[in-house]
């Protein structure tokens, strides 16, 4: 009998269904049992994902040869623009709709960032490095492999992405699926998000439903530029949102998104470049849901909101964010420094945003890793000899 295989995104949504399903039926001790292991799971994902970016990272900027320089400068440019362009259409949106939706004033000083269930114990597993130093490392190796006429250490280069791919393939992504359904089965079991969610269930809606338009216009323009069905390769992203949505982490998806940009027909060593680069700098879904929250509380407090300022801000927040950890609610503690210096928020204020931004956090970071896939298209549209595109 031929064994039956289930795809990833069919485990991932059972894996949430499950979480949800299980949260208040599971008693205390079992929950604690998942937490335990998502405790020490995180441990092993951030230990890899510095290694994940610099064994695909690297390589792929070695092999890609004297085209390196431009390919990361195109690349860059790119993920900035998509990312200040959503906090953009989310002011202004915002701006337009919110007011109607809020009354001024209303008090949230009961809103509080959950403690969540502890695990029974965890290992702590520290990187060998943090994600930023990975990439600027990634690029500096990267760039003079692909200078040097030497193979020695590109191949011994290619032996580590080796490495990195089979701890992808035969650990991350197999251990996803439980390591989700943890995160629902703790989530629902402590009835946080529903607490914070029920204060902001109008304006959730709109920020949902400009996640959808702004993946809808990022894969139209992908579509035109690579002259590809753009829905079509948005739902070969699924899985990739789908996994977002349960790690709450650009990083930690990265296998995934790999994968489903090559499905959409991006070249590999494309792909390996650009995806670990944009889990890191491009953050349109965090950016717009991060303006959204702002605004909000800004209307809701009843402070004055000034259009210059709040657009400097945006332009700020894309930089900002990129110094991020690749962990969940990492774009919002990257985030306050300029929540107070520019917007004068105050700890309270702060506290606010950090709360409302961990109980979406999901969906704003699936909107970023799916969208990494439509600047993947492009730059690997941008960057084909004309030959190859006649």
């Amino acid at each position: 009998m031929r064994k039956l295989r289930i795809g990833l995104l069919p485990k991932i949504i059972l894996a949430i269904l499950l979480g949800i399903g299980f949260g208040n039926l599971f008693s205390f001790p079992f929950i604690r049992i998942f937490v335990t292991f998502n405790a020490i799971f995180s441990e092993l994902l951030g230990f890899s994902i510095p290694l994940i970016i610099l064994g695909l990272v690297t390589v792929a900027i070695a092999d890609i040869g004297k085209g390196a320089g431009k390919i990361l400068l195109i690349t860059v440019l790119i993920a900035y623009t998509a990312t200040i362009l959503s906090g953009l259409f989310a002011y202004f949106t915002g701006a337009a709709f919110f007011p109607s939706l809020i009354e001024p004033g209303v008090g949230m000083s009961d809103i509080t960032q959950a403690e969540g269930v502890q695990p029974y114990f965890t290992i702590a597993i520290p990187p060998m490095m943090s994600v930023m130093t990975a990439l600027v490392l990634s690029f500096v190796l990267g760039l003079d492999l692909a200078a040097l006429d030497s193979r020695t250490l590109k191949d011994a280069m290619h032996d580590f992405q080796v490495i990195v791919t089979q701890l992808i393939a035969k650990v991350i992504i197999p251990l996803l699926p439980l390591y989700i359904f943890g995160i629902f089965l703790n989530m629902t079991h402590q009835g946080e998000v529903a607490k914070v969610l029920t204060v902001f269930l109008s304006i959730i809606g709109i920020i949902f439903g400009l996640h959808i338009l702004l993946l809808i216009f990022q894969y139209s323009v992908a579509g035109m530029i690579a002259k590809k069905n753009p829905f079509r390769m948005l739902w070969r992203m699924m899985p990739a949102y789908f996994t977002a949505l349960g790690t709450q982490s650009s990083a930690a998806t990265i296998p995934v998104t790999l994968r489903s940009a090559i499905k959409c027909g991006v070249r590999e060593e494309i792909a390996g470049f650009t995806i670990p680069l944009c889990a890191t700098i491009h953050l349109s879904g965090s950016t717009l849901k991060i303006t959204c929250c702002a605004l909000a509380l800004m209307i809701m407090q009843g402070m004055p909101i000034d259009t210059g300022n709040f657009i400097g801000f945006i332009f700020m927040l894309g930089i900002t964010m990129v110094a991020a950890p690749g962990v969940p609610g990492g774009a919002i503690m990257a985030a306050l420094g300029i929540l107070h210096s520019i917007l004068g928020f105050d700890e309270s204020m702060q506290a606010l945003m950090i709360a409302l931004y961990i109980a979406m956090d999901n969906f704003g970071t699936a909107c970023n890793v799916t969208g990494d896939g439509a600047i993947s298209l492009i730059v690997d549209k941008l960057m084909r000899p004309k030959e190859a595109v006649a």
